[in-house]
């Protein structure tokens, strides 16, 4: 009698099934999550791209005969391009400030994240490009280079959460981006 309960016990496959789900069912929200992430944290770098992109591009077109001034207009006007292309593309801005000298012809933004994170934009109207070492004529090009820092709070803290209560995640990961364009004044 035992050995037949036994048996049918061993033949039955509905119980298997149910503990196979619950053990990979977790992975696979977190796999899902994951991608999810890591999509959302590559389109956050790539308008990071655009926007520093258009802000050197915008800088290389403005006169630099302002740039003695304590707050340039030419500088001004880069970071409110930036600013404003982010916030266009749904970027958080983290309440970017207004530029302070750094440089000589630098200058920096920044804003305070809601995970207590700093976004900072450093504008350096006369960065010095050298050609190659290989160029027939030794000229140097200046250029205006914008440099984006911004943290990137991840996704997987909460999902952590639900798999593993009591574990934490700060999870926050600083994107880099900049764009260099030669000045045409």
């Amino acid at each position: 009698m035992r050995q037949q309960l036994w048996r049918q016990l061993a033949s039955c496959t509905g119980g298997a099934q149910i503990l196979e789900f619950a053990l990979t069912m977790p992975l696979l929200v977190l796999f899902v999550v994951a991608i999810y992430d890591f999509g959302q944290a590559f389109n956050t770098r790539e308008k990071l791209n655009f926007a520093a992109r258009d802000g050197a591009r915008l800088g290389s077109t403005l006169p630099t005969n302002d740039l003695s001034q304590e707050s340039p207009v030419s500088v001004t006007a880069i970071r409110d391009l930036v600013d404003a292309e982010l916030l266009a593309a749904g970027v958080n801005d983290c309440s970017l400030g207004s530029i302070q000298q750094s440089g000589t012809v630098a200058w920096t933004a920044t804003g305070t994240c809601q995970n207590s994170s700093t976004f900072t934009v450093t504008i350096d109207r006369g960065l010095v490009v050298s050609p190659s070492p290989t160029a027939s004529l030794p000229v140097q090009q200046i250029s205006t280079h914008v440099d984006l820092q911004y943290p990137y709070q991840w996704q997987f803290g909460g999902v952590i959460q639900l798999l593993v209560p009591g574990a934490s995640y700060a999870g926050t990961t600083i994107i880099e981006t900049d764009a260099v364009a030669a000045n045409q004044d």
